[in-house]
């Protein structure tokens, strides 16, 4: 049997103040496309379905089109609940979903469920764990020790009768990192030493008895700890660091002799791309590629340019955002900030960054209004 792992959709997503729901429904267009041509049995979706708990209208009716699209195909699905999703939304109409072979679970109910299937040689099971918290589980397995996510989710697979004679695949959202080394993040996820966005770490070893785990959560595509864990990876980029990233969605093969997994590359309707250099050479037209790209530019310009912005949108109507990278800005990353307001007045402290941002004095009236900001910002009070 195939299947396809998708994980972190997102669908309603915005970039800046652009919209992106067109791109998705691009994208998913491209993996019925891809569905169709692989002859896929069921598609596996890992979770953070929606990006917002309250999803857009055009959100919840551009899932309703995929999974209906899937349904007419006579493609499987098992869609389980993300951090982003809220469970009791995700979870609407499931059991009517479920006699068109969509399957969900977006509520733990203390019982990590499965669905069975057999083809001539190979019965495989299919698990659905929807993201949990310790919590969570600690009230339906109240005598176990579960101090944390990876005692919770060690807690729900010991708990859980596996057949291991079967092809056992579990679709799940954690933070599920190799032993030692953490997965390598997007740039939309925020880490710390447990977690990531919140969500605490999981070792990979806890899934030993699975086959494959389609995992969500991490948007960058990336095995964990072994080939047949794996987070898919956003379809789409959804933050400048993965500006280089390759997206791409695993086809996964299930028979009797093991499982393979091949990564089948998607093309976005609109790439992000990460340029630099000075005004003039970025919109030169000898350089101007692809305008309608999501595009971040870092400017190499000694000087602030007057509405970089509008300029450069005239060129690439999609730019999502312009910094600088020229002698003043390395220079203010060099700043010893712990002691630069060491015995200095506001205006000193002032006068020192309007030379570092400008290359000269600020002016009186400039000064007069920085002070005004800072009195009705309670900076500073009203004697100074």
């Amino acid at each position: 049997m195939k299947f396809l792992h998708l994980g972190d959709l997102h669908l309603g997503k915005t970039l800046s103040d652009f919209d992106l729901i067109e791109d998705q429904r691009y994208i998913l267009e491209q993996i019925l496309g891809i569905a169709d041509k692989e002859s896929i049995d069921g598609v596996l979706i890992a979770g953070d379905v929606y990006d917002k708990s309250v999803p857009s209208e055009a959100a919840t009716k551009l899932l309703d089109y995929f999974l209906s699209k899937l349904a007419h195909k006579g493609i499987t699905v098992f869609m389980v609940s993300g951090n982003h999703d809220s469970d009791d939304r995700l979870n609407y109409g499931s059991t009517l979903f479920a006699s068109n072979q969509i399957f969900i679970s977006a509520v733990f109910d203390g019982t990590l469920h499965k669905q069975s299937f057999a083809n001539e040689d190979t019965e495989i099971d299919i698990y659905m764990l929807p993201f949990v918290k310790a919590s969570q589980v600690r009230h339906y397995f109240p005598d176990e020790n579960i101090e944390n996510y990876d005692d919770a989710v060690r807690t729900i697979i010991r708990n859980t009768p596996i057949n291991k004679k079967a092809k056992n695949i579990l679709v799940a959202h954690q933070f599920v990192a190799g032993k030692g080394v953490d997965p390598a993040l997007a740039g939309s996820e925020s880490v710390g030493t447990q977690s990531v966005g919140m969500v605490e770490k999981i070792g990979y070893d806890c899934f030993g008895d699975f086959d494959y785990v389609a995992l969500g959560h991490i948007h960058s595509p990336q095995r964990v700890g072994r080939d047949e864990v794996r987070y898919s990876g956003s379809p789409l980029k959804y933050s400048l660091s993965e500006a280089n990233n390759e997206k791409s969605v695993p086809l996964i093969t299930v028979s009797a002799e093991g499982v393979k997994i091949e990564l089948v590359p998607l093309k976005p309707m609109r790439d992000m791309r990460h340029i630099k250099g000075t005004l003039k050479e970025l919109l030169d037209k000898k350089n101007v590629k692809a305008p309608d790209d999501f595009i971040y530019a870092t400017l190499t310009d000694e000087d602030i340019i007057n509405d970089a912005m509008g300029v450069f949108q005239q060129v690439y109507p999609n730019t999502v955002r312009i910094d600088y990278d020229n002698s003043h800005t390395r220079e203010i990353e060099q700043v010893d900030i712990s002691r630069i307001a060491e015995n200095k007045s506001f205006p000193e402290l002032i006068g020192d960054f309007y030379r570092l941002m400008y290359g000269c004095e600020i002016t009186e009236e400039e000064m007069d209004v920085m002070r005004t900001v800072a009195r009705e910002a309670g900076v500073i009070n009203e004697a100074d």
